[in-house]
């Protein structure tokens, strides 16, 4: 009796994992998929753009950040909106999700219509604060005026997208994400060259694409979340004639530390990039394209650390808190044997890599080094990205800024500044430095997780 008793146990346990290995890959495939598509079209992009001139990927180039400083601020409405969606579909709370997701995208748009307001008004002084050279500041404010309406919807895509994810449908953005890039692509070509007897617009015209792209994205999204549907469905007369600040205060209590801590990533990347570019153009050049490479890497730790945030968020409302680890586990075990077999091929083959890049034999050489430093943090990274997603999930984002805190802007920061100006270590040390900062914050993230404070949060 006993050892029949047993063997069901563990026939009900193997039969829960392959359940949850399974789940996990088909959140995780489509968001690395997506992100692949994304990088793809990005690579045309500013292939398209290139062929402008210097200012011109001089202004777009410079017009970045900035654009990833907005777009970190709406990734806390975002976070809240994953995290309290996730609980109410675990708990089967399918009105109370679809609620969220409504009131997050209105919010969405209301701040963000304030937001592009003031970054239409203020184009130039935005590029000149940037550095932009003078022939170089009219070009760049001109694509930053026609990129605000299209980052208004970018806003509200991120928002609904993060709650279709965090209800289990991660195809249905990648099948938009897909299209609208092809689109992106297509209306490039229209308006940056004047194809097919458009009007040729140049840099204006790449905004003005870009703007459109997200439009319909965002459109196409929202028409989906109107329709009833399985995983989520918004009733848009009850958002309206009913917003519920309590609930909604409950997504700014979980997202406003996510924002602060996209704020503190994005600044220090923008300060860590500085620092780097003092060491001249080819070293700079060998910087970007290693940037380049490893992206090729950490597109899975994103899918998994978003199965991670969206299976934790579901088992936790369902009061499963065995699921919620077990589900983490095995999202950080995928990721772990995916980002670590390419931290063997970067370190054993990083020419081959580089030279998708490049052919300039001096970009190679110190590009080489860099990847094989990249190598030994595929694991530490990898472990950064999953369980800071499974603990946004259970809602716990302030140890998350405290954390990004101490690793971006003390770790990497920190020593680069060390290892540039008193050890002479160049671009190497600030490799190095970024390792240790992934590690570091590896580490804290899994005691993190390990003490199990997460559980008992209420949300």
């Amino acid at each position: 009796m006993k050892g029949d008793l047993s063997r069901s146990i563990f026939l009900a346990q193997d039969e829960e994992i392959k359940r949850i290995l399974k789940r996990t890959w088909n959140l995780a495939w489509p968001v690395v998929i997506e992100q692949a598509l994304a990088m793809v079209s990005q690579v045309v992009d500013m292939a398209m753009v290139g062929r402008l001139g210097a200012e011109a990927v001089a202004a777009v180039g410079l017009s970045m950040p900035p654009f990833f400083l907005f777009n970190a601020i709406f990734m806390g409405i975002s976070v809240g909106t994953t995290a309290l969606v996730a609980r109410a579909v675990g708990a089967g709370d399918q009105e109370k999700a679809g609620q969220v997701t409504g009131q997050s995208i209105i919010a969405a748009f209301l701040a963000g219509f304030f937001l592009i307001c003031l970054g239409y008004a203020n184009s130039l002084r935005i590029m000149v604060y940037m550095g932009a050279e003078p022939l170089v500041r009219p070009l760049g404010s001109s694509y930053l005026r026609a990129m605000m309406p299209g980052l208004l919807f970018l806003f509200v895509f991120t928002v609904a997208a993060a709650g279709m994810r965090a209800a289990g449908d991660t195809r249905t953005p990648m099948i938009v994400n897909a299209v609208i890039n092809i689109f992106h692509i297509f209306t490039n070509y229209l308006f940056i060259f004047g194809g097919l007897g458009f009007p040729r617009l140049e840099l204006v015209g790449a905004g003005i694409s870009s703007s459109l792209s997200r439009i319909a994205g965002a459109l196409w999204l929202i028409y989906i979340l109107s329709r009833p549907n399985k995983s989520l469905f918004i009733k848009w007369n009850e958002v309206f004639r009913k917003f519920d600040w309590r609930l909604f205060s409950k997504v700014l209590k979980i997202g406003l530390p996510a924002a602060v801590e996209r704020v503190l990533i994005s600044t220090g990347q923008i300060i860590y990039t500085r620092l780097v570019a003092s060491l001249g153009t080819t070293a700079y050049a060998a910087h970007s394209i290693s940037i380049n490479v490893e992206s090729l890497s950490y597109m899975p730790g994103i899918g998994f650390a978003t199965a991670a945030t969206a299976m934790v968020g579901q088992y936790l409302g369902a009061g499963d808190v065995r699921g919620a680890q077990r589900s983490t586990a095995i999202s950080l075990l995928m990721a772990v044997a995916i980002m670590g077999t390419m931290g063997m091929l970067f370190f054993s083959f990083p020419v081959l890599f580089l030279k998708m890049f490049t052919d300039d034999p001096d970009i190679i050489a110190m590009g080489a080094v860099l990847l094989r430093i990249v190598a030994f943090t595929q694991i530490p990274e990898c472990i950064g990205m999953v369980i800071p997603g499974a603990l946004r999930g259970a809602g716990d984002t302030r140890i998350v800024v405290y954390i990004t805190l101490l690793g971006m802007w003390l770790v990497r920061l920190g020593f680069t500044w060390i290892f540039l100006n008193y050890l002479n270590w160049g671009l190497m040390g600030a490799w190095i430095a970024m390792f240790l900062d992934w590690s570091i914050r590896s580490v804290l993230y899994w005691f993190r997780f390990k003490s199990g404070g997460w559980k008992s949060i209420r949300i």
